[in-house]
């Protein structure tokens, strides 16, 4: 009997155990969350942007820029070649803004490397623009009095926006408009503007070596003369008495006036003799009243003067004469002299022949 309550005993206490397990409310399973809904994507998007990641990753690396030397100051040049091309940039596609010929001087401002193509210069010269360049700027950007009013103005080689910039003006600068052509105005180039050759066209000039100015070689001292020192015992002779020594007064030096020119000596009188016949002079205003006129042709050889008085000439009037004495030449009869008459002797006519 004990054997079966103690089977009694542990069945009911298994059924206790059991028992809470199938009382309990069974246990709650959470409800699964719908996973989150991507959004939808067109398909023309998604292919361009497939189409720029494809072009993103074949596309070159990005361009080199310019290496740019700037000189510490512009240096002076010269052209080596002939009609070499200015141009707008420092490319060989860009357009002619002028011309240079050889031996043409320039300013260079800067030294621009440009990556290397073929058949292309890689170096280039940033240059003062010429003055027989054009340089254009937009008329509205000028007043009244032709100044810039905008705070910088674009300088171009032509009268277009697709033209290269050749500088800029700053607000306030007056231009020197040259011509008008629509909207644009031709202007004479400021110290500004720039423009570029190839490097290999110009050679730069060396700089001029500079000037030392040399110091003067100071004289030599004078030499010191040293006084011997007299025997240790010696009886030594009292110094010289030092002589005052005064300074002698300036005498001014006359300079002998500088020899003039010798005097000139008195021209020696031009005796001559001359042969004619005295008429009476023409004109009321000749140097004399009488001429000696020639035998042959009857042309006026010299006027006749005598210092005494004219009647000693009267008194041989139409007579064929032989006259002596000085001849002269007066200012205003400058083409026939005068004699101031010495002697006169009359020429005898040859007897007819009997």
């Amino acid at each position: 009997m004990n054997k079966t309550r103690w089977t009694f005993l542990a069945v009911l206490l298994a059924a206790g155990l059991a028992a809470p397990t199938f009382a309990a409310d069974p246990p709650v399973i959470p409800a699964e969350v719908p996973a989150p809904t991507p959004p939808k994507t067109d398909s023309k998007k998604k292919s361009a942007a497939t189409k720029s990641a494809k072009t993103a990753a074949t596309k070159p690396a990005a361009k080199k820029a310019d290496d740019v030397v700037k000189f510490p100051s512009p240096e002076p040049a010269v052209v080596s070649q002939k009609k070499v091309n200015v141009r707008g940039q420092a490319r060989i596609n860009s357009e002619v803004v002028s011309h240079l010929d050889k031996g043409d001087k320039i300013t260079v401002l800067e030294e621009i490397t440009t990556a290397k193509k073929p058949n292309e210069p890689d170096k280039w010269y940033k240059i003062s623009l010429p003055s027989s360049a054009p340089a254009w700027v937009f008329a509205s950007y000028l007043d009244a009095d032709k100044k810039v009013k905008s705070t910088r103005l674009n300088m171009r080689s032509g009268p277009g926006e697709n033209f290269s910039v050749l500088g800029t003006i700053e607000k306030g600068t007056a231009v020197n408009v040259l011509e008008t052509k629509g909207e644009w105005h031709k202007i004479e180039p400021p110290a500004s503007a720039y423009a570029f050759v190839a490097a290999h066209l110009v050679t730069l000039e060396p700089p001029a070596p500079p000037v030392i100015a040399s110091k003067p070689t100071p004289p030599p001292p004078p030499p010191v003369e040293v006084a011997a020192q007299p025997p240790v015992g010696a009886a030594q002779e009292p110094p010289p008495a030092v002589i005052a020594q005064t300074t002698p007064p300036l005498v001014p030096v006359i300079l002998p006036k500088p020899p003039g020119p010798p005097p000139e000596e008195p021209l020696a009188k031009r005796v001559v003799s001359r042969e004619g016949i005295i008429k009476s002079s023409v004109s009321i205003q000749a140097p004399s009243h009488y001429v000696l006129r020639g035998l042959e042709n009857n042309k006026t050889i010299n006027y006749l003067t005598s210092p005494a008085t004219n009647d000693f000439v009267k008194n041989y009037w139409g007579k064929k004469v032989f006259v002596t004495g000085e001849e002269v030449l007066d200012e205003r009869w400058p083409n026939t002299p005068v004699i101031e008459v010495e002697t006169i002797q009359e020429i005898a006519e040859p007897e007819a022949p009997k």
